[in-house]
């Protein structure tokens, strides 16, 4: 079916753009699968793409777009991002259709976009989820030249959204570069006695490091700390990066953590210690002097496993 010509506005006309309902056109659209093949398709949805201005039909082609990934479409979605097509204005609507182009272009995983989403993170004029779904697909992507202005933006004090810290931090973990470890460490060390309103950042932290984690000294002691941290989302994270590590201590110091006040934060230590040592540790729970909730999340396990047996 390659060969065809078609006139795209006639094709769009009759799914309705510029008359129907935005929820209708999507769906006539949606519709087209059944008559053309994958590039006439991504053709008819890069039409759209850039002569719409509606930000629901555009956010349902992005959508169908995504699955055929044409190299156009990718030029497209940029544009929209970087707010370079014409016949768009800046909205709240127009902020989640670019939210939404940022996702798309990360499911491309091109490097050559990386330079687009590092100028948009950069700036601190733009919108914060705008900032924040570029550090994400800069992780997606997975190019390690985005390393070290998502470090930058981690360390910089002039950094006003906590959120976008997080999702940079977050990203540095997606990334796996060991050369992310020292500022992480540096930065947990450096902020202690200021992380009670940080501690969302906090958990992307230790998150990150048990990413990256190596035999790093340094990096244990932020664990260590980590599991005495007010918040039980932080002990939660320390004792999965200790899960995944291999220091000596980690079944000694995860196991503490059975003594925990939370009851999330006990749970998960269980579960990390059987992942480690299997059913010794459930039997020692329900023989031991723990207390009834670990005796019962211990059974629990205990019965699932010999049914999958």
């Amino acid at each position: 079916m390659g060969s065809k010509v078609f006139n795209y506005s006639e094709v769009l006309n009759k799914c309705g753009l510029g008359s129907a309902p935005s929820g209708d056109v999507v769906r006539n659209i949606a519709n087209l699968e059944e008559f053309y093949d994958s590039e006439e398709l991504a053709g008819i949805y890069n039409y759209v793409l850039l002569n719409c201005s509606e930000p629901d039909i555009l956010s349902g082609v992005i959508r169908l777009a995504d699955a055929h990934k044409s190299a156009e479409t990718l030029s497209i979605l940029l544009d929209l991002l970087l707010m370079k097509r014409d016949g768009i204005e800046d909205s709240d609507n127009m902020t989640s259709l670019r939210v939404l182009c940022t996702k798309a272009v990360s499911n491309y995983k091109d490097t050559s976009t990386v330079g687009a989403l590092l100028y948009c993170l950069n700036n601190k004029k733009e919108d914060y989820k705008i900032r924040l779904a570029c550090a994400d697909a800069l992780g997606r992507i997975g190019d390690k030249y985005a390393v070290a202005p998502l470090i930058n933006v981690v360390k910089d004090e002039d950094e006003k959204s906590v959120y976008v810290k997080e999702s940079a931090t977050f990203a540095l973990g997606l990334l796996g570069d060991t050369s992310a470890i020292e500022p992480l460490v540096e930065i947990m060390e450096s902020k202690q006695g200021l992380w009670d309103k940080f501690s969302f950042l906090k958990e992307r932290i230790v998150e990150a490091l048990g990413k990256l984690n190596l035999n790093n000294t340094r990096v244990l002691k932020v664990l260590k700390q980590s599991l005495m941290d007010s918040s039980p989302m932080v002990r939660i994270n320390a004792i999965e990066a200790l899960m995944n590590s291999e220091y000596d201590e980690a079944y000694e110091l995860i196991k503490g953590c059975l003594e925990d006040e939370d009851d999330e934060v006990k749970r998960n230590a269980l579960i990390a210690l059987y992942n480690l040592k299997g059913r010794e540790i459930l039997e020692e729970v329900i023989g031991g002097k723990y207390s009834e909730f670990l005796k019962t999340e211990a059974q629990s396990i205990l019965e699932e496993e010999e049914e999958d047996e």
